[in-house]
């Protein structure tokens, strides 16, 4: 997405659910009336209508296909540009509308989502979106409305959905029907779910990792379920609350020593544009330890934290980088007003932990994960 229009031009799309509940209407009316219409229009959750262009459709009664093309406007994500089909079939003249995923939908395998395990992820608004498009064209009749997305399966493998256990393709998603380029309170509540998900698993012990990198230090160097792991992106501090409003007790900050050292200077928002403090952050600490001034000065020649890190291990430093592993413990306990209890291991990029506090040992070990601060 091009950020750099002015964000009161942004062109808005329209969701998964949006796509599948048109299909779906475009499919009645093939079987209604046997012709295909360019554009089709349907009910949004908030009494607005949506029209869109048609890609597709074929009828042979009584089942009929139509297909539209998702267009995630000026906020296009990984579902861009696939095509979404609905299949439907007519069953008799009275009846309930049975709606589920085919080809390139996924399945739910876990708990804690919108929809029940073993049942397709085709989330509760866009259910009801499908019905109400349909119900437009058959107000009282039995269908069958099966939605495919032939290439949902290949593009489910850069969502977020195996991490959820949605398997085999892309969740059918919206609560408003349109795409509205993204903001960041948006892409804060994206994040929830897998939030959610530890909630209902019933962890009260869980990880917050900046990113991917630290997802798979906590699940494969420490043995951490992938339920208690979560991606929290930069947003610490949206978390750390979010993660005290639903119960947690305890959270483990887990990651790359350049990311987690802004929360020791007490920045809770660690994007870069936002806040990059982190060889800043590093030298105060280090001269109030007493590392010598010409050591200081060698440090910040360093383009990385990584590379100051490194020396600083050489130079037998690392109580101070433990230090600022309980600093950000510290920092962000206070930040929650001590509803949660904070620990915080620092990495490497090889993942090798080299700051940490006992906070954060206790919790891995008292949960039975797997301590390892080896290289």
């Amino acid at each position: 997405m091009a950020r750099d229009k002015d964000r009161h031009t942004w062109r808005e799309g329209y969701t998964t659910g949006s796509c599948a509940a048109g299909a779906a209407k475009v499919a009645c009316l093939l079987l209604q009336k046997n012709s295909l219409p360019e554009h089709v229009e349907i009910p949004l959750p908030n009494s607005a209508r949506l029209t869109m262009p048609i890609h597709g459709g074929e009828s042979s009664y009584p089942v009929a296909k139509a297909s539209i093309l998702k267009d995630g406007g000026d906020d296009a994500d990984i579902t861009h540009g696939l095509e979404i089909h609905a299949i439907v079939r007519y069953i008799s003249s009275l009846g309930e509308v049975h709606i589920r995923g085919g080809q390139g939908v996924g399945t739910v395998t876990k708990k804690g989502l919108a929809i029940s395990v073993g049942e397709s992820a085709i989330n509760p608004v866009p259910r009801k979106m499908i019905f109400e498009a349909v119900r437009e064209v058959f107000p009282k009749e039995e269908l069958e409305i099966i939605i495919e997305v032939p290439a949902g399966e290949v593009a489910a493998l850069r969502t977020l959905n195996p991490r959820l256990g949605v398997m085999g393709g892309i969740s059918i998603l919206g609560t408003s029907g349109i795409v509205r380029p993204m903001s960041e309170e948006a892409f804060k509540t994206s994040i929830l779910p897998e939030l959610d998900q530890a909630v209902a698993y019933g962890h009260k012990t869980i990880v917050l990792t900046p990113g991917h990198y630290g997802y798979r230090v906590a699940t494969e160097r420490f043995k951490i379920p992938a339920e208690a792991v979560i991606q929290m992106s930069n947003f610490v501090g949206f978390l750390l609350e979010e993660a005290a409003y639903r119960g947690i007790e305890q959270v483990i900050l887990l990651g790359h020593i350049g990311k987690l050292i802004k929360v020791s200077g007490g920045i809770f928002q660690t994007h870069n544009r936002f806040a990059d403090a982190r060889m800043e952050i590093l030298l105060a600490h280090a001269a109030l330890s007493g590392v010598k001034l010409d050591t200081l000065k060698y440090l910040a020649e360093f383009p990385t934290t990584e590379g100051a890190t490194l020396e600083l291990l050489q130079l037998g430093e690392q109580k101070l980088l433990h230090q600022l592993a309980h600093l950000a413990s510290e920092r962000a306990q206070a930040f929650t007003f001590g509803r949660l209890s904070v620990g915080t291991i620092m990495t490497l990029l090889s993942g090798q932990p080299v700051g940490w506090d006992l906070e954060a040992r206790n919790m891995v070990e008292k949960q039975g994960w797997l301590w390892s601060d080896k290289a």
